[in-house]
Parts: structure tokens; C-alpha cells; sequence
């Protein structure tokens, strides 16, 4: 079974660039099909998709965050990151990293049910 752990700061001063780390155990980033997602989750609100690194390391980024997102994997050490620039208070969220293993594009990006695999979920606020 696939187990995911996000790791990074609780706490970012706005105008910073937010970093955080999946440390995945079980499986591998490489095996094939497999789709390795960040998603958030504001407070009182639904999920938010911001990007997906696939298991051949290509990248897609959600349009309304495709400025600012950047995703890249270290193979070696079996993680994926997640870089998030210029954050404000609006960014403050749960931040999971999740995992598709089935193969193809989730249809529905913020939708919790095509996602295989979760992280336990960080907090991050974005607070001077």
C-alpha cells in the first residue's frame, strides 16, 4: 500500500515562496500510470487541484495557479515538491499530496474520489 507524508513549514509570511515535500513509501514515483497530485482544501470549503507530476515526470498545473505552482520530483529520495510563490492569506489551506494509480487524467481534478492514495494533510497559514 502506497503511503504519502507531506512535510513543510506550518507558518509563511506573505509575499514568500511556500515548499513543501511528499516523502512517499510502499510504491514508487516511477511506476507507470501513476499520477502524483497536489490538492488543498480551504476551510468551509471544497478541494482545490493545483498540479499533478506523473510517473514519467511530466507536469500540468491547474490555469488559475500555473504562475505561481511549480512541481518537481527527486527520484533518488522518492519525493515529490510542491513550490508555491508570492503566497498571501488567501493560500492559507490544508495542503495534501495525493496519488492516482489507475491510470489516465482524473476527469474531475477536485474531486476527492479520483485520487487513490492521501497524505494526512499539513496545515499552512500565510500570516505576517
Amino acid at each position: 500500500q502506497v503511503q504519502l507524508q507531506e512535510s513543510g513549514p506550518g507558518l509563511v509570511k506573505p509575499s514568500q515562496t511556500l515548499t513543501l515535500t511528499c516523502t512517499v513509501s510502499g510504491g514508487s514515483i516511477t511506476t507507470s500510470d501513476y499520477a502524483w497530485s497536489w490538492i488543498r482544501q480551504f476551510p468551509g470549503r471544497g478541494l482545490e487541484w493545483m498540479g499533478v507530476i506523473t510517473y514519467d515526470g511530466s507536469t500540468h498545473y491547474s490555469p488559475s495557479l500555473r504562475s505561481r505552482t511549480s512541481i518537481a520530483r527527486d527520484t533518488s529520495k522518492n519525493q515529490f515538491s510542491l513550490q508555491l510563490s508570492s503566497v498571501t492569506p488567501g493560500d492559507t489551506a490544508v495542503y495534501y499530496c495525493v496519488v492516482r494509480t489507475r491510470g489516465e487524467y482524473a476527469s474531475d481534478p477536485d474531486d476527492a474520489a479520483e485520487y487513490d492514495y492521501w497524505g494526512q494533510g499539513t496545515q499552512v497559514t500565510v500570516s505576517s
